[in-house]
């Protein structure tokens, strides 16, 4: 188990199979008598018609001179969903993706690792790694034959803001998995010894952590720009420290926290014509019952040293990890369809400003990003690359360099036209399996956005002006706030990097203990 959560995002059954045969329907430009021959005719000596044309000389070839170019993004809308309430609390939203027959159903208990004590920092995401380990009726072994005989999947989760549940089930058998999910997260089992044994993973792979330098990168970089006290500064899957104590009563505990219908909110997505989706969810959730929701601390306040250079050793490396940023935004800004063409000109898409220099043109990369991760509370902005150890201070420079230019000017006409129609043709693709948009609607859940965000959001992204990406790059991109973050070795990179005068350089040396 890592740090990192998962982020969430086309079948037409009943068609016969000359309908789908690859081989029906295949169309060329040939006359379709073309292949008809007369069995009596000798086809070796058969002269073509004097009618007939005779390819002479070269093939005409100066099609291949002009460059297909995009049309108009086709019209789109996010498919509408419908929404209810149990008497419990519990929020139901229903979407019906007629011919998707793989269902998906997601569970969204909120309270995440926001949530959790920073002592015991990392048992939500324990939590729900033990949640798959059996119920009060089965163990652990009972439960994924279960699963099995259903041809369903099942699977839990924590993020920054919630603890969630999701199933895919052929359509035949939703009823009996919404019935396993139901008994997954109700009523969990939490054996003393998978917990025991969860545990033990979870060690060994900061242990891992350790070796691996952008994982390293990943994990010094929050607690270099965020204040101590917020969460944020921690990983989402906690410390060595905090893991190593966590028992099974604090996994309980945690998991009865979570159990509040009134705040919860269950996605169900696919074909769902023919189900009585209310009937089912009121039969297995209906006695679920209140409890009261553990208090979330979302702050996100700045490290009290403010902006510094971290290097952290890694004797021998031949490359430089380096993360470059601060504290950035929640998902709740009213600037967001502004910042996301922001930062697919900057650093979120291949032909990015950040990687056509550094990849394309100066060649120290082979791949630099940049994002904003929005959470509730303000989430971090960072640029993401590993670089040769040689140029590690050159790379370092110009990353800021671009960061100053893209709040110094408008961006020129053509490179928003592209980042927009970019961002407006990929937004369908994310929502082509049932999971994708059931995923999407546990967004809005998750950050209370209203039920228009998402077939809003192309309108929202072509309707955005260099102006207001100007705007945004000068609140929200700021080089003179951001922190450095290197892994590399030292040896090799302190003297160019006290030289460069970055800012204030603290070198963690490599035995150091994380934290």
């Amino acid at each position: 188990m890592n740090d990192e959560s998962r982020a969430g995002h086309i079948g037409h059954p009943g068609f016969s199979r000359d309908e789908t045969d690859p081989e029906q329907g295949f169309v060329t430009d040939q006359d379709p008598l073309a292949d008809v021959v007369d069995e009596g005719a000798d086809v070796l000596t058969q002269q073509p018609p004097a009618s007939a044309a005779v390819a002479t000389g070269e093939p005409d070839l100066s099609v291949l001179d002009v460059r297909p170019t995009a049309g108009p993004p086709r019209e789109y809308h996010f498919p509408a969903f419908e929404r209810g309430r149990l008497a419990n609390g519990l929020t139901l939203l229903a979407v019906n993706l007629p011919g998707r027959a793989l269902l998906a159903a997601q569970l969204i208990l909120p309270g995440g690792a926001t949530a959790e004590r920073a002592a015991q920092a990392g048992v939500t995401a324990l939590t729900a790694r033990a949640l798959t380990e059996g119920t009060a009726r089965l163990d652990a072994v009972e439960f994924a034959e279960a699963a099995e005989r259903l041809g369903a999947e099942l699977h839990a989760e924590a993020s920054w803001e919630a603890l969630s549940c999701s199933l895919e089930v052929p359509r035949s058998r939703f009823a009996a998995a919404l019935a396993l999910l139901a008994e997954m997260t109700l009523e969990p089992r939490f054996p003393e010894d998978e917990v025991a044994r969860l545990r033990e993973e979870r060690l060994n792979d900061l242990l891992q952590a350790r070796a691996d330098p952008r994982r390293r990168a990943e994990r010094v970089f929050p607690e270099t720009i965020y204040d101590p006290a917020s969460p944020y500064s921690r990983p989402l899957g906690g410390t060595d420290t905090t893991v190593r104590e966590i028992e099974r009563a604090a996994v309980v505990e945690r998991h009865l926290a979570n159990l509040d219908p009134a705040s919860a909110t269950l996605v169900v997505a696919g074909d769902l014509i023919g189900l009585d989706v209310p009937r089912l969810v009121e039969e297995h959730f209906a006695a679920w019952q209140h409890r009261p929701a553990a208090a979330r601390d979302e702050s996100a306040g700045a490290h009290p040293a403010g902006p510094r250079v971290v290097l952290v050793d890694r004797p021998g490396s031949s490359q430089s990890e380096l993360r470059i940023g601060h504290v950035g935004l929640p998902r709740s800004t009213p600037e967001f369809h502004a910042v996301a063409v922001l930062n697919a000109i900057l650093g979120g898409a291949f032909n990015s400003r950040l990687n056509r220099l550094l990849r394309e043109e100066l060649g120290y990369t082979y791949g630099v990003h940049s994002s904003f991760d929005m959470r509730r509370g303000a989430g971090p902005f960072v640029v993401r690359t590993g670089v040769e150890t040689d140029v590690t201070v050159a790379a370092i420079t110009e990353a800021m360099g671009v960061l100053r230019a893209i709040r110094q000017a408008p961006v020129e006409p053509a490179e928003l036209e592209i980042v927009r129609d970019y961002l407006v043709g990929i937004f369908p693709l994310r929502f082509e399996v049932s999971a994708a948009v059931a995923g999407a609607l546990a967004g809005l859940a998750i950050f209370e956005l209203p039920d228009d965000e998402l077939d809003e959001y192309r309108p929202r992204i072509a309707a955005v002006q260099a102006s207001d990406v100007l705007a945004a790059a000068r609140r929200h991109v700021r080089p003179d706030e951001a922190s450095i973050v290197i892994v590399g070795d030292a040896t090799r990179i302190e003297g160019p990097l006290r030289d460069a005068q970055l800012g204030p350089l603290t070198v963690v040396p490599a035995d150091a203990a994380p934290g």
